[in-house]
């Protein structure tokens, strides 16, 4: 038995940052990159590092500076560790049991890191898929869960700071807006999700630098300034929230 789930990359349009103050955001899947986790059937229950985002062997040791020098210590592997034990916690809140053959986990990916094109939760949301197939629980959760558990998978199991949008878009495709109402999101734990047309979208050309800086420590700051109320980073979170409305209103016209 071999199982193979992938998930591509997201473009946030519109909106950004705003998904992770109660904003609303405009979002699109990007083809031209992927994550992919594959699940082979084992003897023993198995989650394999890839060769070259979680190495463990080097040539020496100008090899092991230049590669941690530049992809830095945190790979793809605790994802999928992260990822499977939410699965067994949110399965397990639900009084689902689960029964299925053993399996070796492993991943490859081709985005382009740290360049907010979510790799991360491409991973994360790759990983969860395949569970739910693997061990037949699909109809367990509804659609609308999905981001939220994927974005609990990052933040309360690997402290990282992140938002709503990535996770929406990754598990619904096409072209979204999203609205993170506080109320709403209080009450049932995601927001309002709509699907537009792809086709409005005008001709779109991507961009991203190969030495990126790190996404999570500039946004963590930023939630340190919204946390306390900061006048300048609250009325920014407002503006850009408008512009995923108006930019929605402009495709539509």
């Amino acid at each position: 038995m071999r199982l193979e789930v992938q998930v591509h990359a997201r473009a946030g349009l519109l909106g950004n940052p705003s998904d992770g103050y109660f904003g609303k955001t405009l979002s699109c899947l990007v083809g031209n990159f992927k994550a992919r986790v594959t699940l082979e059937e084992s003897a023993y229950l198995s989650l394999q590092p890839h060769p070259q985002f979680d190495p463990l062997e080097f040539q020496n040791i100008t090899e092991l500076g230049v590669i941690y020098g530049k992809q830095g210590y945190y790979g793809g592997l605790r994802l999928l560790q992260a990822a499977c034990k939410k699965f067994y916690d949110e399965c397990t809140k639900r009084g689902v049991h689960l029964h299925g053959p053993n399996f070796t986990m492993s991943y490859d990916t081709d985005i382009p890191r740290q360049v907010g094109m979510s790799g991360s939760s491409a991973i994360v949301i790759a990983t969860l898929r395949a569970l739910l197939c693997w061990y037949d629980v699909m109809d367990r959760f509804k659609q609308a869960e999905f981001p939220t558990i994927a974005l609990e998978t990052e933040q309360e199991e690997l402290g990282i700071t992140a938002g709503m949008q990535d996770r929406v878009i990754q598990t619904y495709g096409g072209l979204m807006y999203m609205d993170f109402d506080r109320d709403v999101m209080s009450a049932r734990g995601y927001g309002l999700y709509e699907r537009l047309d792809a086709s409005l979208l005008p001709p779109m050309y991507l961009a991203y630098v190969l030495n990126p800086s790190d996404s999570g420590k500039i946004h963590s700051d930023v939630r340190r300034r919204w946390n306390e109320s900061e006048p300048e980073v609250v009325q920014a979170m407002h503006t850009f929230a408008g512009f995923a409305d108006s930019g929605r209103a402009a495709l539509e016209r």
